[in-house]
């Protein structure tokens, strides 16, 4: 979840608190974790027309997500079911405002997050917007379908038992919360691998087009954007690698690429790396 972090210090006397912008699991959401739902879904709280070409993906954000959560339910059964493993598949909110979840009431204010008691991930499109004008993100195609891919890789790790590390170790540079939140990069970047051969059901075509380097920079400006040392450069002057709990721009950045270029899932064991 997008969650509030202190970060730094001595603005004022106090610490500066970041809410909502850093794409990934509140470690305090993380008590109780549940299984899935076999039942996908996306639903959209609103009255916005249905999204049904991908010429609709093309023009609204809703539905990019939309199309962008089609692809990664295609996309992970088949990955996993080579190792064993059944993918449940989570359900999708498009909200704006305010919606109410299974980890507790949620605003706008927390970003894109999943929600592993309710197995559900949340998106508001406004989001999207503000990772451009606020964190410098390029805001292309693929810079939003990381994003969503980032959160689907936390329902991945639900199911993989990765996911709850985040909490037994969630602050630091090398913890636990830096390498769930690293993890689910480059889960991300192994989903976009394989998106542009990954078929819709319904039409035999792939998701999406054959990706340029300037799809896969939008990308990679995405997760830099988010980087705890970026924010907190911004927010405070200074980087304080202490209180991190997502990983550096660099970090997030090597980790997708990794997923990408490798294809395979075993090279995204961050909890065994020596060096992230």
């Amino acid at each position: 979840m997008g969650r509030g972090v202190k970060v730094g210090g001595g603005l004022g006397g106090g610490l500066v608190l970041l809410v909502a912008i850093l794409l990934g699991v509140n470690p305090d959401l993380l008590q109780g974790l549940t299984g899935g739902t076999d039942t996908p879904q996306v639903q959209s709280q609103g009255t916005a027309p249905a999204c049904v070409t991908g010429a609709d993906a093309d023009a609204r954000v809703d539905c990019r997500i939309t199309g962008t959560v089609n692809s990664l339910n295609a996309f992970w059964p088949t990955y996993l079911k080579q190792y064993g493993v059944d993918y449940p598949r989570p359900q999708t909110v498009i909200f704006s405002s305010s919606t109410n979840t299974g980890c507790g009431a949620a605003t706008s204010d927390v970003g894109p997050f999943y929600c592993p008691t309710d197995t559900t991930a949340y998106f508001d499109p406004g989001f999207f917007q503000e990772l451009v004008d606020r964190f410098g993100s390029s805001g292309g195609p693929l810079a939003q379908e990381y994003v969503v891919a980032h959160e689907f890789g936390h329902h991945v790790q639900n199911i993989l038992g990765y996911l709850e590390r985040a909490q037994q170790d969630p602050q630091g540079p090398e913890s636990g919360a830096v390498r769930t939140e690293l993890q689910a990069d480059c889960y991300a970047g192994l989903w976009v691998r394989h998106a542009t051969s990954v078929a819709d059901p319904s039409t035999g075509q792939p998701f999406l087009d054959p990706l340029t380097q300037t799809d896969l920079n939008d990308a990679l400006s995405a997760a830099s954007a988010v980087g705890d040392d970026r924010i907190q450069q911004a927010a405070t002057g200074r980087v304080n690698p202490e209180a991190w709990t997502h990983g550096s721009s660099q970090q997030r950045q090597a980790w997708f690429s990794r997923g990408y270029e490798s294809g395979d899932i075993n090279q995204c064991d961050t909890f065994s790396a020596a060096t992230l």
